[in-house]
């Protein structure tokens, strides 16, 4: 099994990062043995791979970095990089590669402070693999200043430094730094690849593999956690049973705030197991004794840490009201085509009943503006409007139609 095995419909883009994966170890091979570099050579120092959500951004970029970090025997007989079985695969696969620093957005921005570090390590050589990677998730997410610090370490990078950037669209990039990468654009896979992957992979039931790939519309994480996760499948049924609940005003408001307690809750535990682990590791990294006090000086530390867990927290409760959010969208696309006569690709043949009688007691135009109600309330959430109050706005824009 490759690093590229679980690139769901990614054939093309595989088949360009394997062959600059090819070129980067010919680099590496010849640096080491003080031969001439090859004259050409599809392998450059950055790379930027946007897609819709669920195309797999974030997975291509980093089975890209396991490739580059391969140091499978198999190579010096011919062999691709991205073995995904050496310690290079292994390691960076899982982010605990030393000379693979992953950059996240830990809340709506990437701030500078977040990404002094990783510039100043993306001029030094690498630890013990063959490449320094920085791999950047939320490229879309730099604010103008940690956006100049990368521009300037991708203006002059070191020689043997990669950096992977990912973005949904590549107008989410500064142009400055846009133009110094090479851009390679995912496609959404398709329903059939994402539940034959289920299938294969994850040791799904064909009939609830094929559910949830419909069901997401191709989305891989969310088609995963769908099939696996009988609580994610009780959030989308609740979501899916609100469109006929908005008969009044009290139960507009009732439903956006369970929307909210209900992303609330997810998020809280997610954070939870995260939250106490990380604050135990910095604790023993201070010098605290188990259950003993902290060090002197070493409070303004813990602050930040739990400055940077609530901010955390704040994202992942948006991210999941997003889901949610998400699933409505589909939901009422799949009454519009009901009610302009086709039943091609109903992603939510679950809730069929629901969709004939939302269907027959509206309009297309109606379903329209709820669509567009919807998409409003995630453009407010992205601009930090208040989750409350941009989803009753909501509730009472699907009401009244």
């Amino acid at each position: 099994m490759t690093v590229w095995d679980d690139l769901v419909g990614q054939e093309k883009v595989s088949a360009v990062l394997d062959a600059a994966a090819r070129d980067a170890d010919a680099l590496v091979t010849a640096a080491a043995a003080d031969e001439p570099l090859p004259e050409t050579s599809k392998m450059t120092h950055a790379w930027l791979f946007t897609g819709p959500p669920g195309a797999g951004r974030n997975q291509t970029a980093r089975a890209f970095a396991a490739a580059l970090q391969c140091v499978s025997p198999d190579r010096a007989l011919g062999g691709s990089p991205g073995c995904g079985f050496c310690d290079g695969c292994h390691t960076a696969l899982l982010g605990t590669h030393a000379d693979v620093t992953t950059v996240a957005a830990v809340g709506s921005e990437i701030l500078v402070r977040d990404m002094r570090d990783t510039v100043r390590k993306s001029f030094t050589a690498p630890a013990n693999g063959r490449w320094q990677i920085i791999l950047v998730e939320d490229a879309e997410r730099l604010n103008e200043k940690s956006a100049n610090a990368v521009l300037k370490a991708v203006e002059e990078p070191a020689p043997r430094t990669v950096w992977l950037l990912c973005a949904p669209s590549i107008e989410d990039v500064l142009p400055t730094i846009r133009s110094r990468c090479r851009h390679l654009n995912l496609r959404t896979p398709s329903v059939e690849a994402v539940a034959d992957m289920l299938v294969r992979r994850d040791g799904i039931e064909p009939e609830v593999a094929a559910s949830a790939a419909r069901a997401t519309q191709g989305h891989v994480d969310r088609a995963r956690r769908l099939a696996t996760d009988p609580a994610a499948r009780e959030r989308r049924a609740a979501v899916l049973k609100l469109p006929l609940r908005l008969d009044e005003v009290g139960a507009c408001l009732r439903a956006a705030q369970e929307l909210v307690d209900a992303a609330a809750e997810d998020a809280k535990q997610l954070a939870e197991e995260m939250d106490a682990k990380e604050t135990e590791e910095l604790k023993a990294a201070l010098g605290a004794a188990q259950g003993g006090r902290l060090p002197r000086g070493t409070a303004g530390v813990m602050k930040d840490l739990e400055d940077m867990q609530k901010r955390r927290r704040t994202r992942t409760q948006r991210d999941s009201l997003d889901v949610a959010l998400g699933d409505l969208t589909a939901f009422y696309r799949d009454v519009l085509a009901l009610q302009l006569g086709t039943r091609v690709a109903i992603a939510n043949s679950d809730a069929e009943d629901a969709l004939e009688r939302l269907a027959r007691g509206s309009t297309p135009e109606s379903t329209l503006r709820r669509i567009e109600a919807i998409s409003a309330c995630r453009e407010a959430l992205d601009r930090n409007v208040a989750p409350l109050l941009a989803v009753e706005a909501m509730t009472m824009a699907l009401r009244a139609g």
